[in-house]
């Protein structure tokens, strides 16, 4: 027993050791047991997102000691994941929200800014300890789930991650602890202002911004005393803003841009003394600027398109951080504070269009960070001060529509980074400097209608980004440089009214882009060059009240001019034939020495039987060509009928399953046939034997008239060495055979040869929208089949902007270009202008489109994506709702519907009498509708308009309320769940 004893007790004093063992064994199993359990959902996530371009899942693998040595993957001290950080990885995939929500320790989910797609499955309520989560900008879909069970979320990031339908503001009860709350720039269904944020009192972060949010913003806005950012712009918020918003004394920023806000800034908005950016442009605000008086924190005040009045407060000068400053369409008066910018921050200021007098204050590029300086239309006088002569960052310089004068600084002039300079309507005077050749930006030269004199150097050469010229109504003299033809990107020049003299350069023929040239009214004299002929885009040409002489060269022939003027001028000779027609009626007037067909008309008798003999022979010569193309053409029929073309003749390329072939369609290139004719071919139509029918394009060859042999010629020589015929053949081609939608024309095949290159398209029975809207083919057309063709249409612009693997950018969208079918629905045609985005490479540096639909960017740079097809979608848009062509007389001289439709809103003038008659009074607050989104299609600003999505869903939102008419209805019979949706609608005025 004693023996035993000893024993017993050295096993007690060493138990607490084994005891220690086993407990740490049994630990570690149990966390690895946690990790295993833990291990599955994250692969499961890595097999969802397997197809995206990231190797940051190369650490994720199943026999890894520890999921918290993931990439991405944070553990608490449990060793348990705590965190999911895959923000900005370049993820594609339908996230699997089941197995992420398995992982009971998380709080943070952060997969912001990927390409992530799917629904977000109710699942997401099972992540009830997440205290962060952030989705935004996605390409997610559906609707927001249920998140009252979220109930420790802090941080909350949906904005632009393709969410819609009905928010669940409900649920935002729950969430008493959040303070950062982002939601916008998504396709919502439209909701009153959500009160239920209203009792968010630890906000500090709040973005509703494009959330298709109406109503008024409510005095209880006052209570998130923590705001430091209030964004809710773009939605359709009306009302006053709110007196209890000078409570939110921590605000930095404040944006409310963009919807239908009235009335002055509140008494006490001058309490927001942390302020750093105020925008609220865009609006129908009213009264003056005094509030802003003690906001001395601005660095950026937009103020923009409202209707405020009175001075701009002299304090807003002494702001020492103010950078940014954008008033402009206001009826603001007084002067421009003459100490703004003095503390050298100021980066841009627009107080354009408002009633300013006064000089221009003096030290706004102070320390060259300026890169707008932009007053036009106003009152303003004085000159241009010279330290903007010193200011190298400035790339617009807009002064024009004012009452300045005194010569330029010659600084200005050679500034490098100007991209548009115009400084017309005013009282200018003075030479061009040499240093012109130095500004290698500029793309823009407007000095029209000022007192500027001298010639204009030669150097100008040096700018070779020009794209404009307009010195209209000056007093320059001298010649026109021969080095003026080095401006190889130049579109229009505008020298008239002037006293240039001697000859017009040869070396125009050079300026393959220009497509007006207007030098009437100088002192030019010489002959009018050939080269001018050989121009592929010149659509005016205006050369009157000159001293012009010789004939009129033959190559005028070639070109497709829309305005043609050669009159008062000692022009002599014959006028080409092709110029004979009674839309160039008046070109030729005032030339004595001009006639048309025969010059002579005294002749001598031997004069007389010379002009017999030569017309007999020109008569019997006319008969054998004639009679020899007969025989000609019978002889190929009968070899054609007994030698049927060989298959090798023919390169047609199939694009969809065909029950035609290519011998079919080629003996229907007829001219009976001909249904339409444009800039780059004409159309057909073909019916087949089964009973379909089809439009077929003949393209014409780049380099020649269609009814010049030559082209036959010149396109076998191009077939013989591999290339295509015409570049917008290879365009049209291009874009089209891969595109896949019910709202664009659908291309069946292309055929091509030695001397066809053709386009078989589905055949439109309804013709285009133009011809529905504005010629003889006019139709009565409702707004419900108006609205119904402005949807498909968008839907299709919608497809070859976002649903193509490269967006394609139509550059010539028009009413002309949208065709309709038998049942009226829209398709997209006439890609022979359009340009696949290539990668890398946002832009296109080709001048296309139609007078009236051309976006406003055109005219100073050749950046041009698919926001300029947006802005030809709101002219289109603009045509559907008032009946008008985009441009019309009564619009006023230069002016088009975008600035008639501006002008009548501006003014408050009666909007629905843009309406047009013919549709019916109870559908015109509808169709005011859609063109309030017309509006934001042809906003000046280019990243102020909405992409082609969203104006598809604007457009859905802004649907006809087709209730039952309630006279034909027995009582109880409307369904009064659709009467309230439609009150809803109704109700929101804006979109």
């Amino acid at each position: 027993m004693s023996s035993a004893v000893p024993g017993r007790r050295r096993w007690l004093e060493r138990s607490p050791m084994m005891i220690s063992l086993f407990c740490l064994s049994l630990l570690v199993s149990l966390t690895k047991g946690d990790n295993n359990n833990e291990l599955q959902p994250l692969l499961k996530i890595k097999a969802s997102l397997a197809k995206s371009k990231t190797t940051l899942f190369s650490s994720w693998i199943e026999d890894a000691n520890s999921v918290c040595n993931f990439t991405g993957i944070r553990c608490n001290s449990n060793g348990l994941v705590s965190e999911i950080n895959l923000s900005a990885q370049n993820l594609s995939g339908v996230l699997p929200f089941d197995s992420i929500c398995s992982l009971q320790s998380l709080e943070r989910l952060s997969l912001g800014t990927n390409s992530l797609y799917g629904i977000v499955t109710d699942d997401l309520r099972n992540c009830t300890r997440l205290q962060y989560l952030d989705l935004g900008n996605n390409s997610l879909s559906g609707k927001v789930p249920d998140l009252s069970t979220l109930k420790d979320l802090t941080f909350l990031n949906l904005n632009l991650s393709g969410v819609s339908g009905p928010f669940p503001w409900k649920s935002l009860e729950n969430l008493t602890n959040l303070s950062f709350l982002s939601l916008g720039d998504n396709p919502f269904d439209p909701s009153p202002f959500p009160k239920e944020v209203l009792k968010l009192e630890k906000l500090s972060w709040l973005y509703l911004t494009n959330s298709s949010i109406y109503g008024k913003i409510p005095e209880d806005i006052g209570n998130l005393t923590l705001l430091r950012n209030l964004e809710l712009s773009d939605n359709g918020i009306s009302g006053e803003i709110p007196v209890s918003i000078g409570k939110l004394k921590s605000l930095f920023q404040l944006e409310l841009y963009n919807n239908s806000l009235s009335g002055r800034l509140p008494k006490g908005f001058g309490n927001l003394t942390n302020l750093v950016n105020f925008d609220a442009s865009q609006n129908m605000l009213e009264g003056d600027l005094s509030e802003l008086r003690s906001l001395t924190n601005l660095e950026s005040l937009q103020l923009f398109e409202n209707q405020f009045e009175g001075t701009i407060p002299e304090e807003v000068g002494e702001f020492e951080n103010l950078a940014e400053l954008s008033l402009y369409r206001n009826k603001l008066t007084g002067t421009i504070p003459q100490k703004i910018g003095s503390y050298g921050v100021m980066e841009y200021i627009d107080v354009s269009e408002n009633f300013l007098m006064g000089p221009i204050p003096p030290d706004m590029c102070k320390n060259n960070k300026m890169y707008d300086l932009l007053v036009l239309q106003n009152k303003l006088t004085g000159g241009i001060p010279e330290s903007y002569g010193n200011c190298e960052s400035l790339t617009r310089l807009l002064v024009n529509n004012n009452s300045l004068s005194g010569m330029i600084p010659d600084g200005i002039w050679s500034l490098p980074n100007l991209v548009r300079i115009d400084l017309s309507l005013n009282q200018f005077e003075g030479p061009v400097g040499s240093g012109i050749g130095k500004a290698e930006s500029l793309g823009q030269l407007v000095l029209a209608n000022n007192r500027f004199s001298g010639e204009l150097p030669y150097e100008i050469s040096g700018a070779s980004s020009l794209v404009a010229i307009q010195l209209s109504r000056n007093q320059f003299s001298g010649p026109i440089p021969d080095s003026i033809g080095n401006l190889t990107k130049l579109s229009n020049l505008y020298l008239d009214n002037n006293h240039f003299s001697g000859s017009i350069p040869d070396s125009l023929g050079s300026c393959r882009f220009i497509s007006q040239i207007n030098l009437a009214q100088n002192s030019l004299s010489g002959k009018i060059p050939n080269s001018i002929g050989s121009l592929p885009n010149l659509n005016s040409l205006n050369l009157s009240e000159n001293q012009l002489s010789g004939e009129i060269p033959n190559t005028l022939s070639s070109l497709k001019l829309s305005l043609l003027d050669l009159s008062n001028n000692r022009l002599t000779g014959q006028i080409p034939d092709s110029l004979s027609i009674q839309a160039f009626k008046d070109s030729f007037n005032g030339n004595p020495g001009l006639c048309f067909g025969s010059c002579s008309s005294n002749h001598s008798d031997s004069g007389r039987f010379r002009t017999y003999m030569s017309c007999l022979i020109a008569g019997v010569l006319v008969l054998l060509i004639s009679l020899a193309c007969f025989l000609g053409l019978k002889i190929r029929k009968s070899r054609n009928l007994s030698h049927p073309l060989k298959q090798n003749s023919w390169n047609m390329k199939r694009y969809h399953v065909l029950s035609f072939s290519e011998t079919e369609i080629i003996d229907s290139i007829k001219p009976e046939n001909i249904i339409g004719k444009g800039g780059s071919g004409s159309v057909y139509k073909v019916s087949l034997r089964d009973g379909k029918e089809l439009a077929v394009k003949h393209i014409w060859a780049a380099t020649s008239d269609p009814g010049d042999r030559r082209s036959c010629r010149s396109t076998a020589a191009m077939l013989r060495k591999g290339r295509s015929p015409s570049p917008e053949y290879d365009a049209e081609v291009a874009a089209l055979s891969s595109v896949r939608h019910v709202n664009v024309v659908k291309l069946y095949c292309s055929i091509t040869s030695e001397d066809s290159n053709l386009l078989v398209y589905e055949y439109l029975p309804n013709g285009s929208l133009w011809d529905r809207l504005h010629t003889c083919q006019k139709m009565e057309m409702g707004w419900e089949v108006r609205y119904e063709v402005a949807v498909g249409a968008a839907k299709g612009l919608e497809y070859l902007h976002h649903g193509c693997p490269r967006p394609v950018i139509h550059r010539d969208v028009k009413s002309s270009n949208i065709l309709l079918d038998r049942n009226w629905k829209p398709r997209i045609a006439d890609f022979g202008l359009a340009k696949i985005v290539q990668a890398g490479g946002d832009w296109t540096r080709v001048i296309a489109g139609t007078l009236g639909y051309i976006a406003p960017e055109y005219a100073y740079t050749y950046k041009v994506n698919e926001k300029s097809d947006v802005y030809s979608f709101g002219v289109v848009l603009m045509e559907l709702v008032t009946g008008k062509r985009p441009v019309e007389p009564e619009f006023g001289e230069n002016k088009d519907i975008v600035y008639w439709v501006y002008s009548k809103f501006k003014s408050q003038e009666d909007v629905l009498g843009l309406v047009d008659s013919a549709i019916s009074d109870d559908l015109k607050e509808d169709a005011i509708k859609v063109l309030r989104i017309a509006l934001h299609c042809t906003s000046q600003v280019p990243a102020l308009r909405p992409s082609m999505r969203m104006v598809v869903h604007m457009l859905e939102e802004a649907e006809p309320c087709k209730l039952t008419d309630v006279s034909v209805v027995k009582e109880g019979e409307i369904n009064q769940e659709e009467l309230k949706s439609c009150s809803m609608m109704l109700e929101k005025q804006k979109y």
